[in-house]
């Protein structure tokens, strides 16, 4: 019989340490026991996460699921170091997918990859995953952290988000758009997570510090003021879907903006018209638009502008929906209708951009 191997290779040797994923697995527990709710008791470690319907009061549900990450916003957040934001963001992305089809966001899961684990650095992301669960009410159930060297150069990582909502049968959206209805804007946080390659390169050409002042936000570093998370809508739009109808969609503006958002809740032969000079266009998009010189067009297809969420109303309960999203905390604007279409453009505007 040949003797022991006692000088082979460890795991740990070719660059994974299964002790430090261990170590930040204990050390994120009380931020997952947070995010407990009706339905989730909210504990990791099993090979699964488990969620009750029947307990979270759901009697004939339809389940709606939704992945998405952040991009590369998260790049920001590895060369400035401020990590504990981004989590927050990665749930408002996936959460406001769920909330736009009628249904309540439930459970969360997340994937954290990186080139080498810092638990210091991993519970960090994972405190803001956790704000994020809170702040739509979800429970995070689970997740996986994956160390890949070779992969991810030092320091780098990236996310990806798994939500599941369900609705009752028969009050999916949207349902029943047609022309005439109104177009309801609620306010964003600012860039929210899209568009951040071209951000980047708008930062990298107007030769700012990532830590010297933002010129669009008093008292911020530029780094700051570019991480502010994406709002979530969740709480206050279920709110307004539960005091009473009248909403006959939602649309969440992410990745191509206007024109290739709000075509996705339209039915054949409805477009819209928006109206742009009702738009209150937060002042970081103004800079980044004089910056860069991004043309009008190219801003409402790459980024939110201003309007992180639309409300589709009937016409005739427009100003009872309006009410409730007041009284629910939101800053709602009528920003237009919609229209009959035929061909050309889905998405038509009046005025300009008040950039």
């Amino acid at each position: 019989m040949s003797e022991k191997q006692t000088n082979g290779l460890t795991y740990a040797q070719a660059g994974v340490d299964i002790d430090a994923g261990n170590a930040m697995v204990d050390q994120i527990k009380p931020l997952v026991r947070s995010t407990r709710r009706p339905g989730a008791d909210a504990e990791i470690g099993g090979f699964g996460g488990l969620f009750d319907l029947k307990a979270a009061g759901f009697r004939d549900p339809i389940l709606v699921a939704a992945n998405d990450g952040v991009g590369t916003k998260v790049k920001i957040a590895i060369d400035t170091g401020i990590h504990d934001t981004i989590g927050i963001d990665l749930v408002a992305m996936c959460v406001n997918d769920i909330i736009v089809q009628g249904a309540e966001p439930l459970f969360f899961l997340d994937y954290f990859a990186t080139g080498k684990l810092s638990p210091e650095v991993g519970v960090h992301i994972v405190r803001g995953i956790a704000e994020g669960c809170l702040q739509a009410g979800c429970a995070l159930i689970g997740g996986e952290t994956a160390e890949m060297p070779g992969l991810y150069a030092k320091g780098d990582y990236d996310l990806a988000g798994f939500a599941v909502g369900a609705a009752e049968r028969g009050t999916l959206l949207p349902k029943d758009v047609k022309a005439g209805d109104v177009l309801i804007g609620l306010p964003s946080s600012g860039v929210h997570s899209n568009g951040f390659s071209l951000v980047r390169r708008i930062v990298e050409h107007s030769g700012l510090a990532w830590d010297g002042p933002a010129p669009f936000a008093s008292g911020k570093t530029l780094a700051q003021a570019l991480l502010e998370p994406t709002r979530i809508y969740v709480k206050p739009l279920l709110q307004v879907l539960r005091g009473g109808d009248g909403i006959n969609a939602l649309c969440h503006i992410t990745g191509g903006g206007f024109p290739d958002n709000i075509p996705r809740v339209l039915p054949d032969g409805i477009g819209v018209r928006l109206d742009l000079e009702a738009i209150a266009v937060p002042p970081v998009f103004g800079w980044l638009s004089r910056t860069g010189g991004v043309a009008e067009a190219e801003m409402l297809r790459t980024f939110n502008c201003g309007v992180g969420m639309i409300v589709v109303a009937d016409a005739g309960k427009s100003d009872a929906v309006i009410e409730r999203l007041r009284q629910a905390g939101e800053s709602p604007v009528r920003i237009g209708e919609t229209i009959a279409h035929a061909e050309g453009e889905r998405v038509r505007t009046a005025g300009s951009l008040k950039l």
